[in-house]
C-alpha cells in the first residue's frame, strides 16, 4: 500500500494503450461497500476470499495492467493467476515514505492502529519473501513520478527474455 500501484497501472496503461483493472476497485464495486466497511463487518479473512476470487477472474483476460493491493501475494492462488496472465512487477517504498503517502488516508484498514509506521514495517516484513518469491521485478518508487515508475516497467519488460 502507499507504494504508487494505482497511478502507475494508470500511466502504464496509458503509454501502451491498454485497459487497467484495479483489484480493490473492482472488489468494492462487487461488494458495494468500501474496503474498510468489508474489514470492518466481515473480517480480513473474508476480504481476501473477495481479493482471490477477483483476481483469478481479473487475471483471466490478457493484455490489460492489474494493479491490485498489497496483500494479494498473501495467496500463491493470486500469483499463478497473476503471473499466467503476464509479468509481475513489485512496486516498493520505504515504510517512511508509505506513511507518508497513506497519512491522509482513513480508508487503509491495516493502518488503523496507534502505530502506523510500526504497521507498515510489519507488513513489509511479513510479505518481503512473498513479494521476493512471486514477483519478476522489483522497483523502488521513492523519489520517483509514477511516469517515470511506469517508463522504468515497460524498459524491464522490453529486455525480459521472450517478449
Amino acid at each position: 500500500m502507499g507504494t504508487g500501484k494505482s497511478a502507475v497501472a494508470r500511466e502504464l496503461a496509458q503509454l501502451l494503450g491498454r485497459a487497467v483493472v484495479d483489484i480493490d476497485a473492482e472488489i468494492e464495486r462487487k461488494a458495494g461497500k468500501s474496503i474498510s466497511a468489508i474489514f470492518a463487518e466481515s473480517g480480513e479473512l473474508h476480504f481476501r476470499d473477495i481479493e482471490t476470487e477477483t483476481t483469478r477472474e481479473t487475471a483471466r483476460s490478457k493484455k490489460q495492467i492489474i494493479s491490485t493491493g498489497g496483500g494479494v501475494v498473501l495467496r500463491k492462488e493470486n500469483v499463478e493467476a497473476l503471473r499466467d496472465s503476464g509479468m509481475v512487477f513489485c512496486l516498493f517504498a520505504t515504510p517512511e515514505a508509505i506513511l507518508e503517502r497513506t497519512s491522509t488516508n482513513r480508508d487503509r484498514p491495516l493502518l488503523q492502529t496507534s502505530d502506523p509506521l510500526g504497521r507498515i514495517r510489519e507488513l513489509l516484513a511479513a510479505r518481503d519473501p512473498y513479494y521476493r518469491g512471486s514477483c519478476d521485478y522489483i522497483i523502488d518508487t521513492v523519489g520517483k513520478t509514477p511516469k517515470e515508475v511506469a517508463l522504468e516497467i515497460l524498459e524491464k519488460f522490453c529486455l525480459a527474455p521472450g517478449k
